[in-house]
Order: structure tokens, then sequence, then C-alpha cells
């Protein structure tokens, strides 16, 4: 038999019956014979015989896999999403796939398509950046296939979806600035078709107004979320006549980005210019100065989606719920001005 695993299909041939007799012999079925029953243990003790729980589930059409896609496997933040699905999940007698689309639109569809062939029961996903086209989740609502999205969303399609609050952390953001002597207050946001980026524009410019600063289009610029588009945005920034006193961007990546920049042209942090990031990643505290970030609330939004797809799953359809959690702004000395 070699050292591949042993299927019921194995063990019938080698005795010259039926799957089904093997089947059921296993399970002490009163419709086979003692004899045949312990003669097919015997074997299936030999032959070092473990059910296949993908063979049984795909009989039953009931896998216990959940496909999850992400934009980047390498982050805590999407580590500790993962986590939190992963705790739900197992709860629930489930285990996920984890497939990354690294940021990449066409890797996403195809990790579609490859968790589909895996026979997942269903999907909860954070959209690349390149995502501006939803058609391929258009079959799995359509078929009834549990659906979630996290974080980055398209709100327009009819399944759950779980946010943080961008809009509320982008406005206590530009206040936290306002109150510490900044009137020339940045954001370098990310690709503008992105939810994201969208929200926390609104929390931005909202938060201008309530403190009486005019809006100046110059000091909202977009990158497309990586190290070094980051840094030029930054330049951008600084090469302004009225360059900004205080800048933060739309997650920690950025705003990390702006702070080497920043740094490398001679300004002090935050005397200069005040820096604040988005999600907390732990490198936030160990970064010089320490960085002021809004703490996103990862592992809650883990098992937010994975409540959500169970739920899905127990109705046989997708449910169109939104759940919004709320965040906190976590003041470090990036921007705290003496």
């Amino acid at each position: 038999m070699g050292k591949r695993h042993i299927s019921l299909k194995d063990l019938a041939n080698e005795l010259g019956v039926s799957i089904s007799t093997v089947s059921r012999a296993l399970k002490n079925h009163p419709d086979i014979s003692p004899e045949m029953t312990k003669k097919i243990k015997a074997l299936a003790e030999e032959r070092n015989y473990t059910p296949n729980p993908l063979a049984m589930g795909l009989l039953r059409q009931q896998t216990k896999m959940i496909g999850v896609i992400v934009p980047d496997i390498n982050t805590h933040f999407y580590s500790s999403i993962i986590s939190g699905i992963e705790k739900v999940a197992k709860e629930h007698g489930y285990f996920i796939v984890i497939s990354s689309s690294n940021e990449s639109m066409a890797k996403e569809i195809e990790s579609v398509k490859n968790l589909q062939r895996s026979r997942v029961e269903g999907f909860i996903v954070c959209l690349s950046q390149e995502t501006n086209d939803f058609s391929h989740f258009d079959q799995l609502i359509k078929n009834e296939i549990p659906l979630v999205f996290f974080d980055r969303v398209c709100e327009e399609l009819d399944v759950s979806n779980v946010l943080a609050n961008g809009q509320d952390a982008t406005k206590k953001i530009t206040q936290h600035f306002y109150e510490n002597g900044c009137r020339r207050i940045a954001y370098i946001s990310g690709p503008e078709h992105l939810n994201i980026s969208q929200n926390r524009k609104v929390g931005y410019l909202n938060g201008l107004k309530e403190c009486g600063l005019e809006y100046d289009e110059n000091l909202l610029v977009h990158c497309n979320l990586s190290i070094n588009d980051a840094k030029e945005a930054t330049r951008k920034l600084l090469r302004l006549d009225g360059k900004p006193d205080a800048i933060f961007g739309v997650n920690d990546t950025i705003a990390f980005a702006a702070m080497l920049e920043v740094k490398k042209q001679g300004y002090k942090i935050p005397d200069d210019i005040s820096l604040a990031g988005f999600t907390d990643e732990f490198h936030s505290i160990v970064v010089d100065p320490p960085l002021t970030s809004v703490s996103h609330p990862t592992f809650q939004m883990g098992e937010e989606a994975a409540r959500l797809f169970f739920e899905s799953l127990k109705e046989g359809k997708n449910l169109n719920k939104k759940v919004m959690l709320p965040i906190d702004l976590v003041v470090r000395q990036s921007s705290l001005r003496k």
C-alpha cells in the first residue's frame, strides 16, 4: 500500500467486499455479521486506517472548512484577526484555510476559485487594495454560500460586514492634533476606492470642521499602501510652501514610512511635525518616539466575522448584517508637544 493514506476502498478491495460493507462494519452496524465486522476491524488496525474527514464531509456536503482571504498574512493586524476567526471556528468544530491575495485582485479571484475547489463551506474576506470589481463574489451570493467581509468591505453587496469606526477614529486624531497646537493637519490615505479610505476621510473632514480649520486639498494625499509610496507622499507634503505640522496615516505602516522621511529631512517629531497612525501595531511602542495610534479591535473583529459566518450558515443564506466596532485613540509621544 506504500505510505499513502489507506482508504475504505483499499480495505474493501483487499477483503473482496463492498465499500459500504466496510463502512458499516467499522460503525458496528447490525446488518454486518460479527465475524465480518471483526475481520474488517482487524485489517483496518493492521493497515493503520484512519477516517478521512474531508471525504466524509463531502459525502455529507459538509467539510467543516472556512476559506479566509486576507491581503497579507505577515502583519500582526491580520494575524490577530485570523486568530479571532479561528477561535470561534474551533468552538463550532470547524477549521480555517487561509489564502493571501498579496494586495492583488487577480490573486484574490484565484484564491476564491482555489478555495471553492477545496470545498470550503463559505468565505470570510478582507478585500485587496486593487479590488474595484466584485463580480467574483456574485456566484457565491447567488448560490447562498456564506460570505462575510471585514475591514475592507463592499457595502453594496447583500452580505454581512464587520467594520471598525474609522470615521470616529480619524475625527478624534484630528481633534487631538488641534488640541496639541497643530493647525496644518495632513492625511496620507490609501487608494480612493477603498471603503476604509473613504470613511476615514469623512472623519478627517468632520474633525477639521469641528476644530474650525479650513480643508486644504493639498494636505490630503493618497498612496498604494506600500512603504515607498508612503515616503513619496510624505515628501510631497514636505515640499508644500505651507508644510504640515501634523501627519497621520491610514495605517501604521504608512505612519512609520512618514516617520522615516520626516526624520531624514531633519524635522523633529513632534516638535516640528506630529505623527499618528492607525491600527496600533506592536511596533508603535518600539519606534522613536513611540507612535500615537488608533487601537483597532482586531481579535474581536475576527470573532465577530466568524459569528456572522455561522449565523449565515445556520440560516442557509447571507444575512446582510452590519457590525461596527468602537475604537480607542492611544496617545504616545509622537503627537504630544512640549
